[in-house]
């Protein structure tokens, strides 16, 4: 059991053999844990009487006995949890005892919090804050669980829904607080005799396990074709989905939080239909296998990777890929990259084994990517699941277990020895995370890529699950659903709501038609800074020195127009933020267009720049004569272009330059090659350095002028890479150096999801710790997007708790999607 920053008061325990009673207030990840059925193991153990229930904040026990018992009840209490629960805060208080009370019982859960006047209130520092709430994630099947599914002696052999307090769907299946059964997906699946024995019985570890469930009682698989065909039974759905697999076929198999799209991952055919029908670019798949030892055979996996894969959460984890790894060449084109994860359901534990008496072979390694198209949220409902799905998925594997809430896959990715969110969603989310500092009810939006939301309120804030990129009416859909359930679930109406600065987000333009005045608006890299500092329990007091390094993010020139920022330092607390350094400003030609391509933005640079690349420069000879022409005008005439600071751009350009990638189909995809490159080159064999001007200007001329050089005298470009990267962190090194000297803290923010390369955090880090600087990287919420909304939540909150606004109780029509002419840049650099 993780027991993070628990705090406690044990009055009460006095001499041995006075009779005491207590009544203890349990907050944290305490429902559908386990926990009520261990605090009774606990209490009979010791002979203490009572009882113990949920409210629908806390877990509330009142308990009896001598006080020396009661001590020891206190202190295993904490120690001795179930494997998923986290205390976040447990506190006592003497009542007065009980006569004549007998034993200790498990009493009915309460749908409110309790209001008894002798009971203490939750930790809940701000007044106006309600009790945390504390939703539990998906979690991955035990070892326990599957082996009575692996058993032919046990009643839940090869039972595809089989868990118990300590694994399986959460999140996904509550409809309401408590977490009771008739408040879950469950309620229409009545328990067998069996079943309901178990769910009765303390002692039993499916005690009060909601989704308990057998073959006689619970969900059912279906095998549906795309003809209509529908094929019922456990052995006969998985041996028609194997069937359907080992002929090329793509299944879309319904999990735990959505749809996946699953072909084998060793058939190039297989692998090359699904990307063409789901209009996937280049992008990577994941690939989901059945244990450890596959893995291995597919990744060069570090023991942080290994852990991180084995985790209950079950991420996807991202890993080198072995050179002869059995893969097609489509799972991840020019990646170096694979995407792991472990099989996480029963269902999908049985996929990879043999059916009985069937003559099916059972694949060695699954595509399984999010069931959706292209930029569309995961599809979770068996309806819309014909329509969203039908034209990708050949046949369906579906049951009748209805999703409440979407979830999609999180993935993870070691950087810099640690392992760091891409992608936080089943197995982590909806987890709260401490705020350092008190916040009002709040919103906050997030941005248009890699959207999440996040509700915070007191010291607490929720950041949801990814939502994914604001482009469409179905993520938009998702979007507002997930607002309204947390809400629902949390019990937080906003007073106060955060969205980026940028005037195009629809993300932005959805909460100003929402809530109009009660909006506060958040500078991106800001809310970027604000989100590792508070990941961190830094309370503000001291401004930090942030390094915000993305693709793009809304910003302002000198003049006050409009800018592309991206290469930002700031000196930030949650109130303010001064930008002390940043990029030369250079220009992106053709927005989307440019992004897209970046020989294009490469080309743009070196004429800005006044740098000579010579007719023979990979990224000129990757631009048809079209292109050189339309983006020198361009540059010359100053059209068309818009002025960038980005370090997302900057990475892209180098990728260009050294030949590495000039056109990009998914967020990131040159920058990802740029740093594998870096990874193989050799420390020292080439130098670069940036440019500094008095005004904290980074200069990028004498590194490009540098690369184009290299390029041209032939040196290895994996040696030009890593120097690039060097140059980077020195740059970042020498401006923290300054700002210290200048202002005085010492203490550095990474940010950004630049800093999601491998090799750049690293070398960053090396230099400033090298140089005596505390840094801050993200662990909890990604550097990329997706944390953005937890720093909006704590700057907005600031602001909020001063004024308080009054919010539009109507709700107004969904807005429009802005044309294409006003929608905001489209990141895809790192």
């Amino acid at each position: 059991m993780v027991d993070s920053g628990t705090t406690c008061r044990d009055p009460g325990a006095g001499s041995t053999g006075t009779v005491a009673r207590q009544r203890w207030h349990i907050t944290g990840v305490v429902q559908g844990v386990g926990f009520r059925p261990f605090v009774h193991r606990l209490a009979t153990a010791l002979d203490l009487i009572g009882t113990v229930r949920n409210d629908a904040a806390a877990v509330v026990i009142d308990v009896q006995g001598p006080a020396d018992r009661l001590a020891d009840f206190g202190r295993r209490l904490r120690a001795e949890g179930p494997p998923l629960a986290r205390i976040e805060h447990a506190e006592a208080v003497d009542v007065a005892p009980v006569a004549g009370a007998e034993g200790f019982a498990i009493s009915a859960s309460r749908r409110g919090v309790d209001g008894d006047p002798e009971s203490p209130s939750p930790d809940s520092p701000s007044p106006d804050a309600p009790p945390p709430v504390f939703l539990p994630p998906d979690v991955g099947v035990c070892e326990a669980c599957l082996a009575e599914v692996l058993d032919p002696a046990g009643r839940r052999y090869r039972h595809p829904f089989a868990n118990c307090t300590d694994c399986g769907p959460r999140y996904t299946v509550i409809r309401d607080l408590p977490y009771d059964r008739p408040a879950t997906t469950m309620a229409g699946f009545a328990m067998c005799p069996a079943c309901a024995a178990e769910y009765d019985d303390p002692a039993d570890r499916r005690y009060h396990a909601q989704p308990v469930s057998c073959p006689a009682c619970g969900p059912q698989l279906a095998f549906e074709s795309v003809d209509g065909d529908r094929t019922m039974g456990t052995d006969a759905v998985l041996a028609a989905v194997q069937a359907t697999l080992a002929a090329g076929g793509i299944v879309a198999v319904k999990g735990i939080g959505g749809y996946h799209l699953v072909c084998d991952a060793t058939r190039p055919d297989a692998v090359r239909t699904l990307r063409e029908r789901k209009g996937r670019g280049d992008k990577p798949f994941a690939v989901m296998v059945p244990d450890l030892d596959v893995a291995r055979s597919l990744a060069d996996l570090t023991d942080g990777e290994a852990a991180a894969l084995a985790d209950p959460a079950r991420p996807i984890v991202l890993a080198r890929r072995r050179p002869e790894a059995d893969l097609a060449p489509d799972v991840a084109p020019g990646n170096p990259l694979v995407g792991v994860l472990l099989a996480y359901t029963p269902l999908h534990h049985l996929l990879f084994r043999p059916v009985p008496g069937h003559a099916t072979v059972p694949p060695r390694v699954l595509v399984a990517t999010s069931g959706n198209r292209a930029d569309e949220p995961i599809c979770f409902d068996d309806a819309a699941a014909r329509t969203r799905l039908g034209g990708l998925a050949d046949a369906f594997c579906t049951h009748d277990r209805p999703i409440e809430v979407p979830c999609d896959d999180s993935v993870v990715r070691q950087v810099s020895g640690r392992i760091q969110p891409v992608r936080r969603a089943r197995g982590f989310a909806p987890l709260p995370l401490a705020l350092p500092v008190d916040v009002p009810p709040t919103l906050a939006v997030g941005g248009e890529l890699k959207n999440t939301f996040c509700v915070a309120a007191g010291r607490h804030a929720w950041v949801s699950p990814h939502i994914g990129d604001m482009g469409n009416l179905e993520t938009l859909d998702a979007f507002e659903g997930g607002v309204e359930a947390f809400s629902r679930m949390l019990g937080i109406q906003p007073e106060v709501v955060a969205a980026d600065a940028h005037p195009g987000y629809l993300s932005r333009r959805w909460a100003v038609e929402r809530f109009g005045d009660a909006v506060v608006e958040v500078q991106h890299h800001h809310a970027h800074v604000a989100s590792v500092m508070a990941e961190h329990g830094i309370d503000g007091t001291r401004p930090v020195i942030g390094v915000a390094f993305d693709g793009t993010g809304h910003g302002w020139a000198a003049d006050g127009s409009a800018e592309a920022w991206g290469g930002e330092i700031l000196l930030a607390d949650y109130d303010h933020a001064e930008r002390v350094g940043h990029l030369r400003p250079l220009p992106l030609p053709g927005g989307d267009g440019g992004v897209r391509n970046p020989c294009r933005v490469a080309v743009a640079y070196l004429e800005a720049l006044g740098i000579g690349p010579g007719p023979a420069q990979p990224a000129v000879l990757a631009c048809d004569d079209v292109e050189l022409g339309v983006v020198r005008r361009q540059v010359a005439r100053d059209v068309g272009c818009v002025p960038t600071t980005s370090m997302g751009r900057l990475f892209d350009v180098v990728a260009s330059l050294l030949g590495v990638r000039h056109r990009v189909t998914y967020e990131a995809q040159a920058a990802i090659e740029l740093d594998a490159l870096a990874a193989q080159g050799r420390a020292g064999a080439v130098t670069l350095a940036f440019a500094r001007t008095e005004d904290g200007v980074i200069d990028p001329a004498p590194v490009l002028t540098g690369v184009v050089a290299g390029v041209r005298r032939g040196t290895s470009a994996a040696d030009l890479a890593l120097a690039f990267h060097e140059a980077v962190a020195r740059a970042v090194a020498d401006a923290v150096g300054e700002v210290v000297a200048r202002s005085g803290p010492t203490t550095v923010a990474l940010t950004g999801g630049v800093f999601q390369n491998d090799v750049l955090t690293r070398a960053t880090r090396q230099a400033l710790e090298g140089d005596g600087h505390v840094v801050l990287v993200h662990g909890l919420v990604p550097a990329n997007d997706g944390g953005l909304a937890l720093g909006q939540a704590v700057i907005a909150g600031r602001v909020g708790a001063a004024r308080r606004p009054t919010l539009h109780p109507e709700r107004p029509e969904r807005p429009e999607r802005p044309g294409r002419s006003e929608r905001p840049e489209r990141q895809r650099g790192a």
